[in-house]
């Protein structure tokens, strides 16, 4: 990243530029989630992103967008190491209940950050994930554990010689079970097989649903297609967002997405393609009168 890349991720971050240490690269992922959303827009706009980190990065830094995990993590990795981090990308799988997968590895970015030792932390290495959405909302110490951000419980687990080599258990509310990761390090390549599968295959959640979230101190914020909801505590609350404007508005106002360099007529066909599918689910639930 060149400085005039820097200095805009960070005023997307409303935040200045200052050396590695553990408060800032907490400020700095706190600001990620709560400013840069997991989305996956993009891909119902058509448009053909890929993993390149440093794309993703210009994206985040300019035009006002976020990505799904191998955007949001491949850009913040961009931005930590140009900030002088000790950064390392690593091969992770999300996974459901049925448990860690090697068919699923590659499906997540991760990311550590070492040698910024603490007292809670004296080996100074630890987990950062600003790409799972509804999970992490600051780093968590690479030591195995339990932890609570808000209202919401994770886990830690060293997991040497089974799938991954470290499993992180999300909150029983949260939108997947939990994720493991090799400790070795990755390459951006080694994501661009399972990104074509999730950005193309019928059968990929992402191709079938938009979705968008945004994680701040007490809660997550999820876009459904039309379907607006909040997680804050013991309470969940959501609404159909069924008038252009206001789906618009939820898009700019709750996630901080803007669009300003897509072309009206494709945020028109954006729009048609929800509504359709919103009609249709509405439709689906209705049972047959006898």
């Amino acid at each position: 990243m060149d400085d005039e890349d820097v200095a805009a991720y960070l005023r997307r971050l409303g935040l200045e530029a200052e050396p590695p240490s553990v408060d800032a690269l907490f400020r700095l992922h706190r600001a990620h989630v709560e400013r840069v959303p997991y989305e996956t827009v993009w891909l119902h706009l058509g448009q053909p992103w890929t993993v390149d980190p440093k794309q993703s990065a210009r994206r985040i830094a300019h035009e006002g967008r976020g990505g799904y995990c191998f955007h949001v993590n491949g850009g913040f990795s961009e931005l930590l190491r140009a900030l002088g981090y000790d950064t390392t990308r690593h091969v992770g799988g999300v996974h459901g209940p049925d448990g860690p997968a090697e068919g699923e590895m590659a499906n997540h970015l991760v990311l550590s950050v070492a040698s910024l030792p603490s007292d809670g932390n004296p080996d100074g290495t630890w987990y950062v994930d600003a790409g799972l959405g509804d999970a992490l909302y600051e780093p968590l110490p690479l030591q195995a554990g339990e932890y609570q951000q808000g209202p919401f419980g994770y886990t830690l687990t060293a997991t040497p010689g089974k799938v991954g080599d470290w499993h992180f258990g999300h909150d029983a509310r949260g939108s997947f079970d939990g994720m493991c990761w090799r400790s070795a390090p990755a390459e951006m390549p080694d994501f661009a097989a399972q990104h074509e599968r999730l950005s193309t295959s019928p059968d990929s959640p992402f191709v079938q649903y938009l979705i968008v979230q945004h994680r701040d101190a007490e809660g997550v914020d999820i876009m459904l297609g039309l379907g607006l909801r909040r997680v804050d505590g013991t309470k969940t609350s959501g609404r159909a967002l069924t008038k252009r404007a206001e789906w618009f508005d939820a898009l700019a106002d709750v996630f901080g997405l803007r669009f300003e360099t897509i072309e009206s007529d494709a945020l028109d066909r954006l729009w048609e393609k929800m509504y359709a599918a919103h009609v249709a689910w509405e439709e689906s639930k209705v049972s047959p009168t006898h």
